[in-house]
């Protein structure tokens, strides 16, 4: 049900990709050129990527990053979507759960991710699988994310 895209993929994962922005009203650059980026991207071992489903209709978006305060990699979950039509049919539990096994086996001793408040499927769906966005205790504070443009 989940499989390891390759850069011959690169086109199904632009167009997962794509579609999500697209779904909630943020740009993209189109897929072409997210083909282009995406294949060079796996290609180069800049980003793994999974995919779910049948069409595909999932993706799970990982991106690595060495981390000085527990001495491994920390795994970043970039981007987690499925397709409107294929929810709830558990593909996004198995891609976060397979995303979670991949940065096991790739040496991270800790994982990241970020979604908007009103994301509540999303956030019932990490917050079942052991995520938390409070600081220190399940008591302590609520994390925030924050971005800018540069």
């Amino acid at each position: 049900m989940v499989r390891r895209a390759e850069p011959a993929d690169a086109a199904e994962v632009a167009r997962l990709l794509h579609d999500f922005n697209t779904e909630y009203d943020e740009p993209t650059p189109g897929v072409e050129v997210l083909t282009e980026r995406v294949g060079r991207m796996m290609a180069e071992g800049e980003m793994t990527v999974l995919l779910g489903g049948e069409g595909p209709d999932g993706l799970a978006v990982l991106r690595f990053r060495p981390c000085f305060w527990i001495g491994s990699l920390t795994a970043h979950l970039q981007e987690l979507y499925v397709a409107p039509a294929r929810r709830g049919q558990g593909i996004g539990r198995a891609l976060l759960g397979a995303a979670m096994e991949t940065a096991r086996e790739q040496g991270a001793a800790h994982m990241d991710l970020g979604t908007s408040t009103d994301d509540t499927a999303a956030r019932a769906l990490y917050e079942s699988c052991g995520f938390t966005n409070r600081e220190g205790a399940p008591d302590g504070p609520v994390m925030l994310y924050y971005e800018r443009d540069l």
